[in-house]
């Protein structure tokens, strides 16, 4: 005779035995049950507990569906990673250079001038994927040198309207190609609206 151990769903012990001798099942693994009916489970065990533990063990969703953004008008990516992926209703865009799109160099060593341009490509990414810097809710900016970030500020709050997205601001030991600042962003899709009858 078997017997299976239940402490999850605050049940003792289950007769193996017994329940093979009411109701045909398969049993698996080291002789727990794998499946054991709602009806039967009233029949034997209504007084222990008022819900069948079985009831919603075996939930599957789906995941979400994932698409990348790929557009000519920003730099390309520089490794194995997309421009920005598109999952439910969020754009996730990776961190931006001061690239120039057609030349993949830098517009300048000048903090503001590849801040401008950070910006203008991240925009034309937004675009790709649907969104725009209006549904932009989080920002990460990561630069060569904190000194820079009133300069960069300035710029920043040209393009992001208010509400002004969450945001992180970090020094980091070192950018791709040297770069003086790298912009991250996550925004939203706009949702459509379904037309009133």
């Amino acid at each position: 005779m078997s017997w299976c151990a239940l402490k999850p769903f605050n049940v003792s012990m289950i007769n193996v035995g017994a329940v093979r001798n009411q109701i045909p099942f398969a049993i698996g693994g080291i002789g727990c049950a794998s499946f054991v009916a709602t009806g039967f489970w009233r029949q034997c065990c209504s007084n222990r507990i008022t819900t069948p533990p079985f009831a919603s063990l075996n939930t599957y969703t789906f995941p979400p569906k994932k698409e990348a953004v790929k557009t000519d008008k920003a730099p390309a990516a520089l490794g194995p990673y997309s421009q920005a992926i598109k999952s439910n209703n969020l754009v996730f865009v990776s961190g931006v250079l001061g690239l120039i799109p057609e030349t993949g160099k830098f517009v300048s060593q000048d903090v503001e001038d590849q801040t401008e341009q950070v910006l203008k490509n991240m925009g034309e990414i937004l675009k790709a994927s649907g969104s725009h810097y209006s549904l932009v809710v989080k920002t990460t900016i990561m630069l060569a040198d904190l000194k820079d970030f009133k300069k960069v500020n300035d710029i920043y709050a040209k393009y992001f309207p208010a509400p002004f997205p969450a945001r992180s601001t970090y020094q980091v030991a070192a950018l791709p190609l040297d770069a003086k600042i790298e912009i991250e962003c996550i925004a939203e899709l706009p949702q459509e609206v379904e037309p009133q009858p």
